[in-house]
């Protein structure tokens, strides 16, 4: 039986590492299933959710060319959708920024209300966000040189 990308295998854990656990597969390969693919929740102690011997279902999620066999327990349950973590559960929704400006100061244009345009907030994409962030990185550069150079009196001034 080849083992696939999305197929759903029973194995046992033959051995247990901080990082991970490794799984035998039906056909005795061997493949990892890293400590984050163990269960939905954090997983500090890997010993607290699997032992030596213990029969698993694993899906494949990865199989590389050199042959490591990536496994994953936590994605062969099978649960409806509406019982699975939703990845960030406090704080803002990922994809929406924060709103720029200076929030409530005056002048500063925080977000108030609707966004314009009726429609969802704009998601900036990660380039946008990082040329933002570049650009917004060297013009507090060029103003902290600005400034330290006033402080000594100039490039030219003399150090006596």
């Amino acid at each position: 039986m080849a083992i696939e990308v999305g197929s759903k295998l029973q194995g046992k854990v033959t051995g247990i590492t901080n990082f991970g656990a490794f799984v035998e597969l039906p056909d005795g390969k061997t493949g990892l299933v890293h400590i984050s693919e163990v269960a939905d929740n954090y997983v500090k102690d890997i010993n607290d959710f699997l032992k030596v011997g213990d029969q698993v279902e694993v899906k494949v999620i990865q199989v590389e060319n050199d042959g490591k066999i990536g496994l994953s327990i936590k994605k062969a349950k099978d649960r409806p959708a509406s019982e699975r973590p939703q990845g960030r559960p406090q704080g803002r929704p990922q994809g929406v920024s924060r709103p720029q400006g200076g929030g409530g100061r005056p002048g500063g244009g925080g977000f108030k209300g609707k966004p314009r345009g009726g429609g969802r907030p704009q998601v900036e994409s990660f380039e946008d966000k990082m040329s933002k962030f570049l650009k917004d990185s060297e013009d507090r550069l060029s103003t902290l040189k600005k400034q330290t150079e006033s402080k000594r009196g100039g490039r030219g001034a003399r150090r006596g």
